[in-house]
């Protein structure tokens, strides 16, 4: 077994695996584009070649329509698949529908990228799995001591205490539907009403298997009244309200910038808080953990000499 330094390295394109001549989650268009999940920040249009999962190429040509890719290749889970020599395998990640982290085998090496993964229960997509390896590439985004995300359910049930309706702020794809499918169980009585944004989104999530529960499309008539409406909109809709009366305006986000206040905001997060990350380690048992997105000085100061950290970005 020889761990490559170079194995992976951050180019001009993205993060470029020269052993295989492909990327993963490129930035730009490439020609072989490896792609954890459909979120606009790991999924640009225009690669020549993408492999990646069903929903994801779903989502991306939902969002990209005929310059979503040259061509899709469509890989199942824990279906290994070859590109130029390296063995790759998607392993699903829990960080949305479709989501994978990317097993790479080269030269007897085992290689994990995660892309942005979450262990949080979320019954819209599939849970996250598990596989050894000898290197772990984590998102580090929240690998901070000092960040621990508050369970989902309890962020979600603080809805039942707000009487008037209430203008919901999140992002469309991913966190909508988590959010339509946690009202429903731990806020039954509350009565969502879908941006016509993210409506499309919820057919593919339904079409798939994935029952979010009940919901149906805003109607400006329906809001006027005061009945428990928790109206979902994406960010740039729910900026446009500003001058809405009559609704509790919150948003829900994982994101310490995006945070107000404890009333004005639900903290729930699809990413790894820092305890999430130090039970991804033990999980894959690495003999090296490379950080990207974020800072992984923390790491390196927790595992000291026990285990290489090396940071990537």
């Amino acid at each position: 077994m020889n761990i490559l330094d170079d194995f992976i390295t951050i180019a001009s394109n993205g993060i470029y695996c020269k052993y295989g001549d492909f990327y993963l989650d490129p930035q730009q268009p490439v020609n072989n584009a490896v792609i954890s999940h459909a979120h606009a920040d790991h999924a640009v249009s225009g690669n020549k070649e993408v492999y990646c999962t069903q929903p994801t190429k779903e989502f991306m040509y939902l969002r990209y329509h005929r310059s979503a890719a040259h061509a899709f290749n469509i890989i199942a889970y824990h279906q290994p698949f070859n590109i130029k020599g390296v063995t790759l395998t998607f392993i699903p990640a829990g960080h949305m529908l479709g989501s994978a982290m990317i097993l790479m085998e080269y030269d007897g090496a085992k290689y994990l990228y995660t892309g942005d993964y979450k262990i949080q229960p979320d019954a819209t997509c599939e849970p996250i799995e598990w596989v050894k390896a000898d290197v772990l590439i984590t998102e580090s985004t929240f690998a901070d001591p000092g960040v621990i995300h508050p369970d989902a359910v309890s962020e979600i049930k603080k809805l039942n205490d707000i009487k008037s309706n209430i203008l919901l702020g999140a992002y469309g794809m991913g966190k909508s539907q988590r959010l339509i499918q946690l009202i429903n169980e731990h806020a039954p009585q509350k009565k969502v009403l879908v941006h016509h944004k993210i409506m499309p989104i919820n057919q593919i999530y339904e079409r798939l298997g994935f029952k979010l529960g009940n919901y149906q499309l805003y109607g400006r008539k329906l809001m006027k009244e005061q009945n428990g409406f928790v109206y979902l909109v994406p960010p740039f809709t729910f900026n446009s309200y500003i001058k809405a009366v009559g609704v509790k305006r919150l948003f829900a986000s994982g994101w310490n910038s995006l945070q107000v206040n404890q009333q004005d905001t639900l903290f729930i997060s699809d990413h790894v808080d820092w305890n999430d990350i130090l039970s991804a380690v033990e999980k894959v048992s690495p003999k090296q953990i490379w950080t990207l997105h974020g800072n992984g000085k923390y790491l390196k100061e927790h595992f000291g000499c026990n285990i290489v950290v090396k940071i990537l970005n």
